[in-house]
């Protein structure tokens, strides 16, 4: 057997589902005194597979407590099973784990969907590229006449979720080894940013006129001028007070890069 014929065997054989390997395989090696073929192959096939398991367990802590061990364990296989590791790096196994969960969990789909996607915000926050955010002295130079034309966007390792359950309040039970609430729907869909200072990934909720303001800057790219025109029809005079009030809040913060003039 070729060496590159033997490494897809052993791939295929550590992929596939049975521990008993392809006679082809099997042949192509020696036992030692105190260890047969069959056996050390098995070895590696359970290695793999929980070397993968230990890295979603990992990654995703709150969807293990609110599914339990058998179930997470039931639901791992299965997405492996659907998406088996593609890259060299196991930094990207969980990457598609929400979006399946979504088709896989009846009844729990959604809720735990929107709960391992803030999980893997996480993630995505803490390995995102570097870049140079403004900071309040950098504000503070601005000439008055650059204020009105001033834009934003948001760092790269700034994750915007749209959550409409009580996914945050879960993941801070996990974390703070408390009791793990239901599933449950909020009121009101809320904003909640993920991202990343000092190599520390932070997180909090945003108000909605708060949320619709950071999107509009960013997004809809708003200069200073147009946010505060637009604040105006619910703050009036108090508009740019409040737009200068989030706007050091964003960039004490290090959610925000400036762009545009």
């Amino acid at each position: 057997m070729r060496l590159n014929d033997w490494q897809l065997a052993f791939e295929r054989y550590l992929l596939g589902e049975h521990v008993q390997p392809a006679q082809a395989l099997s042949g192509s090696l020696l036992g030692g005194p105190t260890l047969d073929v069959d056996t050390g192959l098995a070895i590696y096939h359970h290695a793999y597979r929980a070397r993968l398991h230990e890295v979603l367990d990992s990654d995703f802590p709150s969807v293990r407590q609110g599914l339990g061990d058998p179930a997470f364990s039931s639901l791992v296989a299965a997405y492996l099973q659907h998406s088996p590791s593609r890259h060299f790096s196991l930094r990207w196994l969980g990457q598609g784990f929400a979006d399946f969960i979504q088709d896989w969990v009846a009844g729990q789909g959604l809720p735990l969907a929107e709960l391992a996607r803030l999980e893997w915000a996480f993630t995505l926050a803490f390995d995102a590229p570097e870049a140079t955010v403004l900071t309040v002295p950098a504000m503070a130079a601005l000439d008055v006449a650059q204020w009105p034309a001033l834009q934003l966007r948001l760092a790269p390792c700034v994750q915007w979720l749209a959550q409409r359950y009580n996914s945050l309040e879960q993941w801070r039970a996990v974390k703070d080894r408390a009791v793990f609430p239901q599933a449950a729907l909020l009121e009101q869909e809320q904003v909640c940013l993920v991202w990343r200072t000092q190599r520390i990934c932070r997180y909090r909720s945003l108000a909605p006129d708060e949320a619709w303001a950071l999107q509009g800057m960013c997004e809809g790219h708003w200069s200073f001028a147009e946010l505060c025109a637009g604040l105006a029809v619910t703050y009036g005079e108090g508009a740019p007070l409040q737009a200068a009030s989030w706007l050091k809040q964003w960039v004490e913060e290090g959610l925000v890069l400036r762009s545009g003039p």
